[in-house]
């Protein structure tokens, strides 16, 4: 898929599978990026790498045989590390911490050259898969705003109306301890937690813009796509090898044990 036919798709609210990255793990993730998923999301926020390791992972997502565009979950709503990761050749960008409308004008400010926006122009890598014309950037790059504080889901609606904004993006575990929750997975918080989802569906069908949801595991992101989530991604190699090599473990040490 090319950055264009991503962005075209998630325009139009298809139904889109990704994968996210904490590890610097460049030969990992070009693996994962053949396996068929829409998108590969490297966690600069969070993940284990700096902009090295967000550009060497974004050059093992465009191998050849890759079924995936390289998406980058920023450390923050400034212009500075929004303009590096798409610099670096990412197709978008996913900005945490979105509270309300204004902010959501100003990361979409950040993804788009004047005078759409206050993107600063040195396209050193992506020019090579985008293309140097701003107008063709604009057509080929996406940006979503996270919607995981009880602010942002209070002005969910005004922040999905944003112009340029091409979707929204849950971030569950916070979203849910800004609910109230004791923890990121607290079951008591279970039927305020998913209506909450329900706002958020909601308010990006009305404004006619993508919506995500981050999810521990295939089954749950099925769920969510078919619940109206428009795009959801399966988290993540850090944990997914983690669990890979409890089981083998417990397998290896359990008699009688089968695969």
């Amino acid at each position: 898929m090319t950055p264009a036919e991503f962005t075209t798709a998630l325009r139009a609210r298809e139904q889109l599978l990704g994968y996210w990255s904490l590890l610097d793990a460049p030969v990992a993730t070009e693996r994962i990026a053949r396996l068929g998923y829409d998108y590969v999301a490297l966690d600069a926020q969070h993940g284990l790498f700096g902009y090295s390791g967000m550009l060497n992972n974004l050059l093992a997502i465009d191998c050849k045989g890759s079924t995936a565009v390289g998406l980058v979950r920023v450390e923050a709503n400034d212009p500075a590390p929004i303009g590096r990761a798409l610099d670096a050749g990412a197709t978008g960008v996913i900005v945490p911490l979105i509270d309300t409308a204004t902010q959501a004008a100003e990361a979409v400010a950040a993804v788009r050259y004047p005078p759409h926006g206050r993107r600063s122009y040195g396209p050193m890598r992506s020019a090579l898969r985008i293309g140097p014309d701003p107008a063709d950037t604009h057509d080929a790059t996406v940006v979503l705003a996270m919607i995981e504080t009880a602010e942002g889901l209070a002005n969910v609606a005004e922040i999905c109306a944003t112009p340029g904004l091409d979707g929204v993006y849950v971030g569950p575990s916070d979203l849910r301890i800004a609910l109230g929750g004791a923890t990121s997975t607290d079951p008591a918080l279970a039927d305020t937690f998913e209506a909450a989802l329900v706002t958020i569906r909601e308010a990006a069908a009305g404004a006619g813009i993508a919506a995500g949801i981050h999810n521990p595991d295939g089954p749950s992101a099925a769920k969510r796509l078919a619940e109206g989530f428009t795009f959801a991604t399966v988290a993540c190699d850090l944990v997914h090898l983690e669990q890979a090599a409890r089981h083998h473990l417990t397998s290896a040490r359990t008699p009688g044990a089968t695969q």
